[in-house]
């Protein structure tokens, strides 16, 4: 039974986009089967999907940070600069609805996304650049995701700041933290680490149903903002990941390393943006469902931009002349 839900697991992080994208269609004709995800309990799931995060983390993943700080700064900067201005600049430029544009800075402003980490590994990415990146984003975050919702919605509506940190502690930090706590604690212990490997799947599962929520209470919201808010998603997310990877290219990094930032400033954790438009905007109802478009897309193109760079380190004719990473040399 344990081996076919470690099984189970692998197949929902393998296939995080489908599943996600089938729930919501589900949720989209079934609104009833969703109705119960609101308040308490989406909260209580994107706790236990960040709870999944903390299960991964190790001492040494918090060493890789003091070790590689140069890395880890520029990664962090590039985050936290990137994402927020571009959606700032979109909601300008897209001369986006309040309502649409406090989504998209919600989304912008958050943290690395939570399979970031898969995803670089499936394009042979840096992995302990990737789990440094999020990690170091991750605790950033209940101060200035804030901050930079402030900064750049503040003009559009009363941004509670105070509120969003407590809420990013409880549902982000706490959960982290006792999920690293319990790694250092039981992480050689055999059942432990049988249950483990679970926790993607359930990771999957609780991003998804987190998903289903929203369509079920917006869905027919969606279709009157539809095409908008779908050129703001794959605007922000595409150009996201054209800038991450210039900035890895501008700072020297190395193939894997720009395979890793790419990924890395383009996906955000937008189940935290939901979670926070819901419990902070609710009376702006399309902030959260332009966040949950987000999360179904970038679950997608995430895996889009991993299987492309993993397809370039397919095996060239022996005709093919040899180039590096988007046709140049590599530092």
């Amino acid at each position: 039974m344990l081996r076919a839900l470690q099984s189970a697991s692998g197949w929902l992080a393998r296939y995080t986009s489908p599943f996600i994208i089938a729930v919501a269609i589900v949720a989209f004709f079934f609104p009833q089967l969703f109705s119960w995800v609101r308040g308490n309990w989406q909260t209580a799931l994107l706790g236990v999907i960040m709870f999944g995060m903390g299960l991964t983390l190790r001492a040494d993943d918090f060493r890789e940070l003091a070790r590689r700080p140069a890395d880890i700064f520029v990664g962090a900067l590039a985050q936290y600069t990137v994402m927020p201005l571009l959606a700032f600049s979109l909601a300008k430029l897209l001369r986006l609805p309040d309502e649409i544009a406090i989504g998209l800075i919600l989304v912008g402003c958050c943290p690395g996304g939570v399979s970031s980490n898969i995803m670089s590994y499936l394009c042979r990415g840096d992995v302990p650049f990737s789990v440094g990146m999020t990690t170091a984003s991750t605790l950033l975050s209940p101060v200035v995701t804030p901050a930079l919702v402030l900064l750049l919605a503040g003009e559009r509506i009363d941004v509670p700041a105070a509120g969003m940190f407590l809420s990013i502690c409880e549902v982000v930090i706490v959960p982290v933290a006792l999920g690293f706590f319990l790694n250092a604690k039981f992480g050689t212990a055999p059942a432990f680490l049988a249950v483990r490997p679970l926790m993607p799947g359930v990771s999957v599962i609780g991003l998804a149903i987190i998903v289903g929520g929203v369509i079920s209470a917006q869905g027919s919201g969606f279709f009157r903002s539809g095409a908008v808010i779908f050129a703001a998603v794959l605007l922000h997310n595409g150009l996201g990941y054209l800038i991450g990877y210039g900035v890895g290219r501008a700072t020297g990094m190395n193939k894997a390393k720009k395979r890793t930032i790419t990924i890395e400033v383009g996906m955000q954790n937008a189940g935290l943006a939901t979670n926070l438009a819901m419990t902070h905007f609710a009376a702006l109802p399309q902030a959260a469902l332009i966040s949950a478009v987000s999360c179904v897309w970038h679950s997608i193109s995430g895996t889009l931009v991993a299987g492309w760079f993993a397809h370039r380190d397919a095996p060239k004719r022996p005709d093919a002349p040899e180039k590096g990473d988007c046709g140049h040399p590599d530092k």
